[in-house]
């Protein structure tokens, strides 16, 4: 047991090497009013003045005090000369020549054995961080104190709480305190040592009141009342003593500071202590073996030892996890790089890796928010470019006058016995034009999700290249730039595409049946028309013999204008005219199919072909061709401002973590109980 408490000094110690703390050690946390009697009570503890004393708020930074039991000095120095003890070489100390002394962590390899110059640099310390104007700090000061006359204990003493701001002290100075003070006894892991003094009333105690802010159940909270000598004549504190006022579940200890006129003649802490034992015998007889400063003394070092018996094995796993989390944001910094002509082909070749692996579905880090990479590229393929082709109507934007209008065209002066060819390849190359936007977009679509893919790679898969944002930033550039450049070629080819479809309408093409049917009803329609050529001339030559009535010339006055009559925009087709529209519809709708099933199985071909696999073959070699220069090697593989700090922090970090392990490894188990 007596090892725990130089155990949690020793990971302090750990810990304050790298200006961390992301362990919350096992504590004693003083907290009390100003003036309530807090430096007494620890320099009672110590046996010894050194804390600055004054009017107003003197402590005003954070004293992380730890008290270490060592060995008198002849005892020591008998060691030192092999004489003594083997097993008490670790309390020796060789080369300190003192009785008892200090250290400071911000004076290194000082030692102060004069406590009047503890005092001072105290007193300076403070001055440096928070200035002479009464302001506070949050930044500790940390101390230990070696003597043979102490107990093993680690005390951490906060400014007094104080109401009115005195001086040039800030307005808010009660709030800044009382954050400071919940800050440290907001640690689980820390006991609270409230000081209260007896000529006051306990229930309006602000230690008492901040301590059941964080501790209701009172686990951790050991009251202190001080100044039981200065109670009113005829009045005591033993109902306060025997926890009858405010119970608090560690206890309640009383003790007697020294007056003002004590300090004055600096009568000694031993002579104090005298007294205070007298004083206690004379008015609490009941009570003078448990309370008094020996009393605390004990039982502060006591209860810190069975606190951190209970936290050792939280902390041991604490200490396991972290170091597990360290380890792993240290390997994700990566090594300082040495080589830089290998460092950058094992980025270069790692990041055209994963590329190419995203595209084929067998990257290590799959997405499960989204498509992205090959997989995306063929939801493009098969569900939007597909479905964006299924939706096109093969007769949509025809109408039937369209269809006239075109048969007619394609005649000329003469009328049409039969529907003519040219009708139908001029309408159906109409319908195949609007096949080559949705296939374009399909291009677009695919040069975008690969343009992602390069993100998708920098985040997630290569982690060395974040490192590098020269580096990292030229590797996007030059992909960016490979695919744009591939982008006019594969945008070229999908447009041949389309126009070798438009070069030659196939009326031969093995799928297009319906043009057989439509070639058999065209002979018959000739036959019929040579029947009634034959009937036509036989009508004529009757119509010659007949005599002429009806409609005769003209007169010359009443000339008629052909034209004057206008073109209906919709009206009856006759049974022919019907005809002929829907002869060129069913082959419009045939040829248009079979096209759209070609360009829709040709142009992920094509873009596969000259964007995506093109990609795949050469972004390698276009990255080493472009990166790999002798001249450029150096700016690349320059890390960013915090990478290096970060890395070097995060091993300080690891190395304590693994120290701190060391040290609670040591604890045997029976050394628990």
């Amino acid at each position: 047991m007596e090892t725990l408490i130089p155990t949690i000094n020793r990971l302090q110690e750990v810990f304050l090497t790298v200006g961390a703390e992301v362990i919350q050690l096992p504590q004693i946390v003083v907290v009390g009013s100003q003036s309530s009697g807090k430096s007494s009570v620890l320099e009672s503890l110590v046996g010894r003045d050194f804390l600055p004393r004054g009017s107003g708020i003197v402590t005003r930074r954070p004293l992380v005090l730890q008290l270490i039991n060592v060995a008198p000095l002849q005892e020591r120095l008998k060691i030192e000369s092999g004489n003594g003890v083997k097993q008490n070489a670790q309390n020796s100390y060789p080369g300190v020549k003192a009785e008892e002394w200090g250290t400071f962590l911000h004076c290194k390899n000082q030692i102060f054995t004069d406590f009047q110059e503890i005092c001072r640099e105290i007193e300076a310390e403070t001055e440096r961080s928070s200035g002479d104007n009464k302001g506070i700090s949050p930044e500790p000061i940390y101390l230990k104190i070696f003597s043979p006359k102490v107990l093993n204990l680690t005390l951490v003493d906060l400014p007094g709480i104080t109401k009115v701001p005195v001086g040039d002290q800030p307005e808010d100075i009660e709030a800044q305190v009382q954050e400071m003070i919940l800050s440290f006894i907001s640690n689980p892991n820390s006991l609270i040592l409230a000081v209260s003094p007896a000529n006051s009333d306990l229930a309006t105690s602000d230690a008492l009141k901040l301590a059941r802010e964080v501790d209701p159940d009172g686990r951790r909270t050991l009251l202190v009342t001080s100044k039981l000598d200065l109670m009113d004549a005829g009045t005591d504190a033993l109902e306060v003593l025997l926890g009858r006022v405010i119970p608090v579940r560690l206890g309640i200890i009383g003790v007697v500071n020294r007056s003002q006129h004590d300090i004055n003649t600096q009568k000694s802490l031993e002579d104090s202590m005298k007294d205070e034992q007298a004083f206690l015998q004379r008015h609490y007889p009941s009570l003078a073996s448990r309370a008094g400063s020996r009393y605390l003394a004990k039982t502060l070092s006591r209860l810190l030892m069975h606190h951190i018996r209970d936290c050792l094995p939280d902390l041991k796993t604490r200490v396991t996890v972290l170091s597990a989390q360290y380890q792993a944001r240290l390997n994700s910094y990566g090594q300082p790089v040495e080589d830089h002509s290998a460092t950058l082909l094992q980025i270069v070749t790692k990041f055209a890796s994963d590329y190419c692996n995203t595209i084929e579905g067998t990257a290590r880090y799959i997405q499960t928010s989204e498509l992205c990479g090959g997989a995306r590229i063929c939801y493009i393929f098969h569900e939007t470019f597909g479905r964006t082709l299924q939706s096109i109507d093969p007769l949509g934007g025809l109408t039937e006058l369209d269809i006239l209008t075109a048969i007619r065209n394609a005649t000329g002066p003469r009328p049409a016995l039969f529907v003519p060819e040219v009708s139908f390849e001029l309408l159906v190359k109409r319908q195949i034009k609007r096949l080559e936007e949705p296939s374009l977009r399909c291009v677009e679509l695919v040069h975008e999700e690969l343009q992602r893919i390069i993100q998708h790679c920098s985040s997630f898969s290569t982690q060395e290249l974040l490192r590098f944002p020269k580096l990292h930033d030229s590797i996007v550039e030059v992909v960016t730039g490979l695919l744009r450049k591939r982008l006019p070629i594969t945008n070229d080819m999908v447009h041949n595409l389309v126009a070798i479809e438009l070069a030659y309408i196939n009326t031969k093409h093995p799928d297009f049946t319906d043009a057989a049917q439509v070639s058999a009803s065209v002979n018959s329609q000739q036959a019929e028309a040579l029947d009634g050529g034959k009937r036509w001339k036989n009508e004529k030559v009757a119509e010659e013999k007949a005599p002429a009535t009806g409609f005769g010339s003209p007169s010359k006055g009443q000339a008629i204008n052909l034209l004057d009559t206008a073109v209906p925009a919709s009206r009856k087709l006759s049974a022919r005219e019907q005809r002929d529209c829907e002869v060129i519809q069913r082959l419009i709708k045939c040829y248009f199919l079979i096209v759209r099933k070609s360009i829709q199985d040709s142009v992920p071909k094509t873009v596969m072909h000259f964007l995506v696999n093109f990609v795949k073959e050469h972004l390698q070699s276009e990255l080493v061709g472009q990166l790999y220069k002798q001249q450029l090697l150096q700016g690349l593989l320059i890390e960013s401002q915090d990478t290096a700090q970060q890395r070097t922090e995060v091993a300080q970090m690891l190395e304590a973590l693994k120290k701190a392990n060391n040290i609670i490894s040591e604890i045997r188990e029976t050394h628990l109980w």
